[in-house]
């Protein structure tokens, strides 16, 4: 007897059985494909963890940039004015939001952590509620996540050895985009959506399983650096 049933990507895979009832399965080229490459043949789901982490990393980012973008528009009504955040020379809002790197593309920069951090919200929302995307949906938010890591870190760049100041706002959305990338990508490699060679399989599940390390150890390296870069003045804070 053979059975026909539409398989991944509508091609269609056939069930033989015979009369000792003896089943056999002959799955899609394009199924045997993506096995190949080690990619998942069907929508991926992401699981809670990773969903509450993206909501509650988001509204975080979305939280600061909307703060960030309400002291801008305050700051070009009244040239005078202070940011709730100029806490002293170094931590200062002002100095930073005054500069050309705050509107990198020609509009300021909290713009983009608004956009950004509400997508990053609404796909962790709709993992909460069950959803699952396919593979080039999860390709895409790579592409943003890394894109968003890239431009944190040429942002601390510029504010550490460049500006000379650093935003306590500007900060807080930093601390979220690391959790974001870091997580999509270990997702992301853990499940197939970027295929690694098999003998990369033992690290990938030793790193997961120590997962927590990698943002802490970010953390830690970029607080030394704020704290190397400005020792002049926080020693005579001591």
């Amino acid at each position: 007897m053979i059975e026909r049933s539409e398989g991944i990507e509508d091609a269609p895979v056939v069930t033989l059985s015979d009369e000792r009832g003896l089943v056999t399965t002959s799955t899609s080229p394009a199924t045997r494909a993506h096995e190949a490459a080690g990619a998942p043949p069907g929508p991926v789901s992401g699981g809670r963890p990773l969903a509450w982490l993206l909501v509650l990393a988001g509204a975080l980012g979305l939280a600061a940039s909307a703060i960030l973008t309400l002291e801008k528009i305050r700051l070009l009504e009244n040239p005078d004015y202070q940011p709730s955040c100029n806490i002293n020379p170094i931590i200062s809002c002002g100095s930073v939001m005054r500069t050309p790197q705050a509107s990198a593309f020609g509009f300021p920069n909290p713009f983009l952590g608004i956009a950004g951090f509400s997508a990053v919200i609404v796909i962790g929302v709709a993992l909460l509620a069950g959803a699952a995307f396919r593979r080039w949906f999860w390709l895409g938010l790579q592409a943003g996540v890394v894109l968003g890591a890239v431009f944190v870190h040429w942002l601390i760049d510029q504010t550490l050895y460049h500006i000379g100041a650093v935003c306590p706002y500007c900060m807080l959305v930093w601390a979220a985009t690391i959790p974001v990338f870091w997580y999509t990508t270990l997702h992301n490699v853990q499940r197939g959506v970027i295929p690694v060679p098999g003998t990369w399989r033992p690290a990938v599940r030793a790193v997961a399983r120590h997962h927590w390390l990698v943002p802490l150890a970010w953390y830690v390296l970029i607080a030394l650096l704020i704290l190397n870069r400005f020792w002049y003045y926080w020693r005579t804070l001591l």
